[in-house]
C-alpha cells in the first residue's frame, strides 16, 4: 500500500504547488477567465465546504484542524489494513488523504484554505475550490463506485423465489 501513500503525497504536493502559484500571481478576488464558464480567482475560506462556519470567530479553525488530523490518521490506518486486491478503494482513500492533508497544511500555515477554481453559469457561481477539494471529491466517487461494484448481491445473486 506504500504506492497509494505516494499518490496521497503527489496530490498534496500538486495542491500546495498550485496554491502557492496562485497566491504569488493573483490578488484576492482577482478573476482571470479561462473559459466562458470557468475562472481562476484567488479566494480564502476560513470555513469548511461551501464556507460553512467561515464567520464563526476563529474557533472553527481548531475544530477543522482536529478533524483533518483524525480523518488523516483513520485513512492511513485504513489504507495500511486494506487487502492488496482492493485497488479501487485504495485509490479513493489515497486521493481523500492527499486532499485532506493539502487543506490541513493551509489551515496550519494560513488559518484558512486557498481556493482558486471557479465554475459558473451566467451569474450563478459555484463556490471556489482547489485541487485538494477535487481530489477529495474524486476519492469519494471512487469509494462509492467500489461499494457499488463490490456489493455481495452482485457477486452471488439470489434466484427469485416462486
Amino acid at each position: 500500500m506504500a504506492r497509494f501513500l505516494l499518490i496521497s503525497l503527489l496530490v498534496t504536493l500538486l495542491d500546495q504547488l498550485s496554491k502557492s502559484w496562485v497566491v504569488q500571481h493573483f490578488i484576492e478576488h482577482e478573476v482571470v477567465e479561462v473559459w466562458p464558464v470557468f475562472n481562476l480567482t484567488l479566494a480564502y475560506n476560513a470555513g469548511a465546504a461551501f464556507s460553512f462556519l467561515a464567520g464563526a470567530g476563529g474557533w472553527q479553525q481548531y475544530l477543522f484542524v482536529g478533524l483533518a488530523l483524525i480523518v488523516s490518521l483513520v485513512l492511513v490506518v485504513w489504507l495500511a489494513r486494506l487487502d492488496a486486491s482492493r485497488r479501487l478503494e485504495a485509490r479513493g482513500l489515497s486521493l481523500i488523504l492527499g486532499g485532506a492533508v493539502g487543506n490541513l497544511i493551509d489551515r496550519l500555515m494560513l488559518g484558512k484554505v486557498v481556493d482558486f477554481l471557479q465554475w459558473h453559469w451566467g451569474a450563478h457561481y459555484f463556490p471556489s475550490f482547489n485541487l485538494a477539494d477535487s481530489a477529495i471529491t474524486l476519492g469519494v466517487v471512487l469509494l462509492l463506485l467500489d461499494w457499488l461494484l463490490d456489493r455481495p448481491d452482485r457477486k452471488n445473486p439470489t434466484p427469485p423465489s416462486g
